[in-house]
């Protein structure tokens, strides 16, 4: 007769186990989406930029837009004259490329 209490006192509390049960996934799926989404995303802009300091006169961009160029002139840190025709030159802020095709040597300055 004795067997039966001590049977039930010897279950554990149900909510510690279901706890942690649940908190464990849950801290696995943060981990695959912080290294398969957000760190290559973050990798990803950190290149992007590096490439927007570096563009110079002389290289070949896409915009945003689509437009493709040569940079004739760097205006100051957030904006460069892009020739993207004979004789046609447009004002493009560096935020507005989108890549860098071509490295290309700085040509000399045409003056007006």
């Amino acid at each position: 007769m004795n067997i039966v209490p001590i049977l039930a006192q010897a279950a554990p509390a149900p909510g510690a186990v279901d706890m942690f049960g649940m908190i464990l996934p849950m801290l696995g799926i943060l981990a695959v989406f912080y290294f398969f989404m957000i760190r290559p995303q973050q990798q990803k802009a950190k290149e992007h930029q590096k490439m927007l300091g570096q563009a110079e006169r002389g290289d070949t961009i896409v915009t945003n837009g689509g437009l493709i160029g040569k940079i004739v002139k760097v205006v100051d840190d957030n904006e460069l004259l892009v020739e993207v025709g004979p004789n046609v030159q447009v004002r493009v802020l560096r935020q507005g490329i989108a890549d860098v095709r071509a490295k290309g040597e700085p040509q000399k300055l045409k003056k007006p």
